[in-house]
């Protein structure tokens, strides 16, 4: 392939914004992206973090596709947008949405355009663990298979069936109208394929494996007199999934007229089977067996690959599920990972950042302009300011152990009921300090991570960080390499998940005859390594015991 010959579209929609990268199929390198914030979730509509409520409105991720995508084909240029051959598309999951029998989600419809039960569940929505309680006692009283067996054996309020289940059981009117529910990233590729009713949606084998509990070795999904013990509206929602899964080396369509002419690119080009962005990022980082990529970001999604046996599969407990393909095509694909990563250090700068947002409007003689430049750079500068304080100070002198399950636990052992903590305060105890523990906390959440692969024969021999954490904060990563005691390699490139898709994209066009061949083409360079140091691997071997004892007293105290 020449450089300038072709070139794939890589689209990842994370929680916050989506983004769109034009890569040059032979070489990887970019030639036009854009990021855009959801501009309905932007002004916080639709959700209720109290109730843990986060909901998106499918016409956000609407104008985000036009926006981004049309951004970075005006930065190309006509001559590369003509030359696109091919498009993949990653999201964060499980986000599912009720939708009629066209595949439409209901939130589309008048009727239910401003019903949050009608718009996508996000990832992180937990209305659902009261739900999700049910599915695992269920699960291992029913009498048959335990189909969460495959999913780490527990159930987590965050995925597919236990967010259904609670939106049938609380709204009526939704459950009425609902033919089918649909994962984000599979209503993707509808939308652009230009596909209606329920035999044109391609299920995607990321999706549905990791948060449906569809396997293989049950033909499809788990048991209609399973489901039916749960609610019996959910062998309809069943039935209306097929039993089929396709990985995402695979074309769900073709983009259609519609989208190519508002996108401003070439109709009938091969639109890739959806997956999770974490599984994307994973081949974007450049994952293979024994290496764990970190998709470092609001949460983390933590993934390896390894070699399918020959017999029974080994069971692996606490991660969020292995699957067939789910990763790369012809490996097993596990995931795991923690529930809040960056949204920790989101929470403590909203926090300390209280009194400015409120208070500053009361002080007099400002004006306006200038009390908005002060909150501007405030919240540009608390985070870096309290990286470079808490650099200075030494954990051992700190006397503060924290959690980082701010928004449950989703590894090891998924938990949503469990929440955060902190011990060892004192008057001396400031806000570097405090910082300092809860960023500790999120590497002793990586290293549980790590332990329960090992311990379980999953070998991880080495780790990659990409996402926005990995590339914008030393002080975490050189945290996260001491107390993992393993170096951490970081690519180059500030859209690791994109490219991951790009790839996904530049083969389903038959650009590369398989995943690995587009990793090895298009991979980007490791840019920075965080070598452990070794005087900090022993001090903080022992404030991770005191990590996982307080762990143990919180979920004991839980219940």
């Amino acid at each position: 392939m020449i450089k300038g010959e072709a070139y794939v579209l890589g689209l990842d929609y994370g929680s916050d914004s989506a983004r769109a990268v034009l890569i040059d199929a032979a070489t990887g390198e970019q030639a036009g992206g854009s990021v855009m914030n959801y501009p309905r979730w932007a002004r916080g509509l639709y959700c209720d973090p109290a109730a843990n409520q986060f909901r998106q409105h499918p016409q956000d991720y609407i104008d985000a596709l036009e926006g981004t995508v049309r951004e970075a084909v005006a930065q190309a240029g006509k001559d590369v947008a003509a030359r696109v051959k091919g498009i993949a598309i990653d999201t964060t999951g499980s986000t599912p949405c009720a939708a009629d029998s066209d595949g439409l989600p209901l939130a589309m419809r008048q009727e239910f355009a401003g019903n949050p039960n009608a718009m996508f569940v996000l990832w992180k929505d937990h209305t659902a663990l009261a739900e999700a309680d049910k599915i695992n006692k269920a699960a291992k009283t029913w009498g048959g298979i335990d189909f969460t067996q495959y999913e780490g054996g527990t159930y987590s309020a965050e995925w597919f069936w236990a967010k259904i289940l609670h939106i049938l059981s609380v709204d009526e009117k939704v459950a009425e109208a609902t033919a089918t529910f649909v994962e984000h990233c599979d209503w993707m590729t509808l939308l652009l394929s230009g596909g209606k009713g329920l035999c044109a949606i391609k299920r995607s084998r990321c999706a549905m494996g990791h948060k449906a509990m569809w396997h293989e070795s049950y033909g499809g999904y788990p048991a209609e007199g399973f489901l039916s013990r749960l609610d019996p509206r959910l062998v309809k929602i069943r039935q209306s999934l097929g039993m089929e899964t396709w990985t995402s080396d695979k074309a769900a369509g073709f983009l259609c007229a519609e989208w190519a002419e508002r996108l401003g690119i070439p109709g009938g080009i091969p639109v890739a089977v959806g997956a999770y962005d974490a599984h994307m990022g994973a081949v974007g980082g450049g994952v293979k067996p024994g290496w764990l990529i970190r998709v470092m970001g609001t949460s983390t999604c933590d993934v390896t690959v390894g070699p399918k046996p020959s017999g029974p599969e080994q069971l692996v407990a606490g991660i969020c599920g292995q699957v067939d393909g789910s990763v790369l095509p012809g490996l097993l694909g596990y995931e795991a990972g923690q529930s809040s990563f960056g949204d920790v250090y989101a929470w403590f700068k909203k926090l300390v950042s209280w009194p400015a947002e409120t208070l500053l409007d009361e002080v007099e003689g400002l004006d306006g302009a200038v009390k908005e430049k002060i909150k501007a750079t405030l919240s540009k500068k608390i985070i870096p300011r309290l990286e470079e304080e808490a650099a200075k100070i030494d954990p051992r002198k700190t006397g503060l152990v924290a959690l980082d399950w701010l928004n449950g636990r989703r590894t090891p052992g998924a938990n949503q009921h469990l929440t955060a903590a902190i011990c060892g305060l004192t008057l001396s105890s400031d806000a570097p300090r405090v910082y300092r523990a809860f960023a500790e906390a999120t590497a002793f959440g990586a290293r549980a991570i790590v332990e329960c692969f090992r311990e379980q024969g999953v070998p991880i021999e080495g780790i990659i960080g990409v996402g926005g954490v990995a590339r914008k904060s030393p002080f975490i990563m050189q945290i996260l390499a001491d107390v993992l005691n393993m170096p951490i390699n970081v690519p180059a490139g500030d859209q690791a998940v994109a490219l991951g898709a790009a790839m996904f994209a530049a083969t389903a066009a038959g650009l590369y005859p398989d995943i690995p061949s587009a990793q090895a083409a298009l991979c980007s360079p490791i840019e920075k390594v965080y070598e452990p140091r070794k005087e900090m691997v022993k001090v903080y071997d022992g404030i991770y015991k005191q990590y996982r004892a307080l762990g143990a007293f919180v979920e004991n105290s839980v219940g």
